[in-house]
């Protein structure tokens, strides 16, 4: 193995089992042809329904020349109606699933993921607060990051009492901040103007793509690229750090820098979802499972696969 790649990555490829790094290129390559078929059959269907041919020709249309032999409907259904709502659902389940993955990772516990660790209450929570008190629009994105943020370092702070962060202390912690969080979005809502501000507060909670749109998508892509990049390229350490912080520790790899780092990429993966379509729940933990079985624990493999099992779970649903 080169000398120029570190100690964390090697000892994390030597810990995964050889099945699983074997079978993990096959697992990519099968979610990889499934994606697109699933959302081939996604703009397709619905009230109005157009079939696989017309839709894979109205997207080729785009950079092909190709005579049409279909109506300008149902190119406008495809195109302005379906694909925003279909694109944002791909980009919410995959940043999802790479949260839920991450933060299994880090904190060595399967039933974690954003909402439990108080992520997704403490965006939510920054999202309604920007809504009461702006309007919404650019003030979203970034106080629903402020407020992940602050959900995350508060659920450490109340972890720390004792002394020793320890993996149940994390969860617990973040139940409780997770509950506080949700007990003053109860309270910003309470606030709100019933006539105005208030719809738009619980429309916005729900969770829906269906006010999906191209402004929306250049809202959160940028951060959930940026988040995204920045897991995959800690994905030996997050392997290292799985194993426990003495052994991190012991291989030079600094457990709480690290911790923090991903925590932050977490928070904006998280803040950008919430903002564009609410809390959605569930996806952040069970995509992870899902990937696990098809292509092992080693983080290498395991982010993308999640990625695209929270793309195609989102999509299905």
């Amino acid at each position: 193995m080169p000398a120029s790649v570190s100690l964390s990555e090697r000892y994390a490829t030597a810990i995964v089992p050889k099945s699983f790094r074997s079978g993990g290129s096959r697992g990519l390559f099968i979610l990889g042809c499934l994606l697109p078929l699933v959302v081939l059959m996604a703009l397709g269907s619905g009230r109005y329904w157009v079939s696989p041919d017309k839709v894979a020709a109205i997207l080729l249309a785009q950079i092909l020349p190709i005579k049409p032999f279909w109506s300008g409907v149902e190119e406008q259904v495809i195109l302005i109606v379906r694909m925003p709502r279909i694109l944002l659902a791909m980009m919410a389940g995959a940043g999802l699933g790479l949260c839920g993955s991450a933060l299994q990772g880090i904190y060595r516990n399967p039933l974690v993921d954003p909402s439990l660790v108080g992520a997704a209450p403490g965006a939510a929570f920054g999202g309604v607060l920007s809504i009461l008190l702006f309007g919404g629009g650019l003030w979203l994105v970034p106080m629903a990051f402020v407020g992940g943020l602050t959900a995350l370092a508060l659920v450490h702070v109340i972890a720390g009492i004792s002394g020793r962060l320890s993996v149940l202390s994390l969860v617990l912690g973040g139940v409780v901040v997770g509950a506080f969080f949700a007990a003053l979005v109860s309270l910003t809502q309470f606030l709100a103007n019933p006539e105005t501000t208030l719809p738009a507060i619980v429309y916005w909670l729900m969770g829906s793509f269906a006010m999906a749109s191209w402004a929306k998508m250049t809202i959160a892509l940028p951060l959930i690229l940026i988040g995204a990049a920045g897991l995959f390229l800690l994905r030996f350490r997050i392997d290292i750090l799985s194993l426990g912080d003495e052994e991190a520790q012991a291989l030079g790899v600094r457990a709480t820098p690290l911790r923090v780092i991903v925590l932050v990429l977490i928070a904006m993966i998280t803040a950008a979802t919430v903002a564009v379509c609410g809390i959605v729940g569930w996806v952040g933990l069970l995509a992870p499972h899902l990937a696990r079985m098809l292509v092992g624990p080693t983080h290498r493999v395991l982010l993308p696969t999640a990625a695209m099992v929270g793309a195609i779970l989102l999509v299905l649903v």
